[in-house]
């Protein structure tokens, strides 16, 4: 390609050179810079990559994309934009030939429930028999291949990548997580979504190299209905009519009350080999029963945004029923096993706000006991240890506390401070240092009817103790487990 048609969706001044040279690459890394890239030069929050030009021009880049009036090397072609970021993304997109065109492209963004909300649309288009790409915090998923991905909402350039690899790879869709901070950076810049969602909106990512307020934090959560032809917004969130005021699309809602898609006739349901939510969904002239095979309220949101979406686009109400009841969500409240004999989960709550919702909504269900094992990690704040060794001793009917990921502390010194807050509240616990052990113990001892709620590290498939990354994933211990212990006359249910 030349570099001018790469050009043509940016305003830009040429400040020297020829964009007529061919290029075949685009690079923000400098170390990644070669002969045939087009370097983009960026400001951050600790380096500024302008001053990187000299070092990419001895590696033989001919063309730099910049945003600052800085001195260019003899026979290199420059281009000056406004924001270096924004043209970052739609170099890229215009590199890989713009592949969001080739897919159909759903984008949800919320403080909660993106992750689970994603899962469950992929769910549903895949019961229809459509193959789909997903993009989030569990990473890049392209058929059965999974690609680990930093952040929620990845660069500009890895996005477009990964959108290129879905549609080579025949994918008819494409859903992805959208973070207010990928907003705010312009990873998601040139991206104009066929739907876009919002679920909810509270207090989060306020602070340094994040959002400054929370008025600037709905800001850009807003921004999805800039950025999307169609918008499905939750009526039933108190800042709804805040989010949709500078919607420039048409807008379809829904909720528990009053709205275009509704739930109504909620039932928790807990029964052998399926613990989650029934309830009714009535929108676009049909109405579907559900049975959603999630725990908890807030999942049934989650399950009528993908319905309302489903509606929209026609999918049957058939593959809404199956994607519905036989998704999961690694580590975000996944039952890994659930018989007469006891439920065992696995969820990723990490503080008190998660812990004590996800608590609560456990015991809805009326299980006998309520089991939790929990630890915090190491070389963070103490609060969080504090609160949720009181949250645990307030609501669960026994703890085991033991290790998440200490980092470069001691557990023993953890579950000490978690100790000193769970002991006051009368809370009945017993401490287990080893997280696999602790696992074993709860299944070893449950009671039928126990729920065993294995919190902090969901889908997270290792544990880092003094710096060292070694593989542990909850759900493969709790499987090991009940192999081991259920349906065996080792089962002891004398505790």
């Amino acid at each position: 390609m030349r570099f001018c048609d790469w050009l043509t969706e940016l305003t830009y001044d040429v400040l020297q050179g020829d964009i007529l040279q061919e290029v075949d690459e685009v690079v923000y890394d400098s170390r990644k810079a070669k002969k045939g890239c087009v370097f983009v030069c960026m400001k951050g929050t600790k380096t500024d990559s302008h001053q990187f030009i000299p070092d990419v021009a001895a590696r033989g880049v001919t063309a730099v994309v910049v945003e600052e009036d800085v001195p260019i090397p003899e026979g290199m072609t420059a281009v000056k934009v406004a924001d270096a970021r924004h043209a970052l993304a739609i170099l890229s997109a215009a590199r890989f030939g713009w592949p969001l065109k080739r897919m159909i492209s759903i984008g949800v963004t919320g403080t909660k429930g993106k992750t689970t909300t994603t899962h469950m649309i992929r769910a549903i288009l895949e019961a229809a028999g459509k193959k789909v790409g997903m993009i989030g915090t569990t990473g890049a998923m392209i058929g059965d291949e999974v690609h680990p991905t930093k952040n929620t909402t990845p660069e500009s350039y890895e996005l477009q990548e990964y959108f290129s690899k879905m549609a080579d790879a025949g994918c008819d869709y494409v859903v992805m997580e959208v973070s207010s901070q990928g907003i705010k950076m312009r990873r998601t810049d040139g991206i104009l979504f066929d739907y876009g969602i919002f679920t909810n909106i509270s207090p989060d990512h306020i602070g340094p190299d994040e959002h400054k307020d929370f008025e600037e934090y709905l800001y850009y959560k807003s921004r999805i209905f800039q950025m999307a032809k169609t918008g499905l917004y939750n009526k039933d969130d108190g800042h709804w009519a805040e989010i949709v005021k500078d919607a420039a699309c048409p807008l379809y809602s829904f909720g528990t009350g009053e709205a275009d898609f509704s739930a109504s006739d909620i039932r928790h349901v807990a029964e052998p080999g399926f613990v989650g939510m029934e309830f009714n969904v009535t929108g676009n002239g049909r109405a579907i029963d559900v049975k959603l095979g999630m725990p908890g309220l807030f999942n049934v949101h989650n399950a009528l945004a993908a319905a309302a979406l489903a509606g929209i686009m026609g999918i049957s109400e058939e593959a809404v029923k199956k994607g519905l009841r036989t998704v999961a969500v690694n580590g975000r409240m996944e039952i890994v096993h659930s018989s007469e004999r006891c439920t065992v989960i696995v969820d990723y709550a990490h503080n008190a706000v998660s812990m004590e919702s996800l608590l609560k909504t456990l015991r809805a269900y009326e299980p006998k006991r309520l089991v939790c094992v929990f630890g915090c990690g190491g070389n963070r704040s103490k609060d969080r240890r504090y609160s949720m060794g009181r949250i645990g001793g307030q609501l669960a009917d026994l703890c085991i506390i033991t290790a998440d990921n200490s980092r470069f502390e001691k557990t023993e010194d953890i579950i000490a401070d978690i100790r000193s807050a769970l002991e006051p509240t009368g809370g009945a616990f017993i401490e287990i240092p080893d997280r696999k052990e602790a696992i074993e113990y709860s299944i070893q001892h449950a009671q039928p009817g126990d729920m065993i709620a294995v919190i902090g590290k969901g889908h997270e498939d290792y544990q880092e103790i003094n710096g060292v990354r070694t593989h542990f994933l909850d759900r493969e211990a709790i499987e090991e487990a009940v192999r081991k212990y259920c349906n065996s006359s080792a089962v002891r249910q004398d505790i």
